[in-house]
């Protein structure tokens, strides 16, 4: 029903569209009064912009109906719970924690020896002289 009723409402709008561009304006008029070939159309001279302005109402209100039915299934169809509601329960992976009690129980990286502190450089404590 739903997918008939959007098929139906985008046909309707591109029709839609389309009559209201091949519509002549409100200043067209006066080139017919010069003698322009304008108003010689399939319609007659005022024919056509009652035809397509009472069509353009037709399917103006159609494309209203069609949007406001649509609104409704849409509202119809979901769910009015709390976003929160629907959150699943994570499972917690449990990590054992580290019992660091001395500096020789830091793991090391390979390649690196028990005695770290013979790659480190000595700071110079003494003043700087210029």
């Amino acid at each position: 029903m739903q997918t008939a009723l959007l098929a139906a409402h985008v046909i309707i709008m591109v029709v839609l569209v389309g009559l209201i561009l091949i519509q002549r304006g409100k200043g067209a008029d006066v080139g017919a009064a010069f003698g322009s070939g304008a108003s010689q159309t399939v319609f007659g001279s005022q024919g056509s912009a009652s035809f397509l302005t009472r069509t353009t109402a037709v399917l103006a209100t159609l494309f209203f109906l069609t949007s406001l039915t649509l609104a409704y299934f849409s509202i119809q169809s979901t769910d009015q719970g709390s976003v929160t509601d629907n959150v699943m329960p994570s499972t917690a992976v449990e990590v054992p924690a580290m019992a660091i009690d001395s500096p020789t129980d830091v793991p090391m990286m390979p390649g690196q020896g028990a005695d770290v502190s013979s790659d480190v450089p000595a700071i110079d404590t003494a003043p700087a002289t210029q």
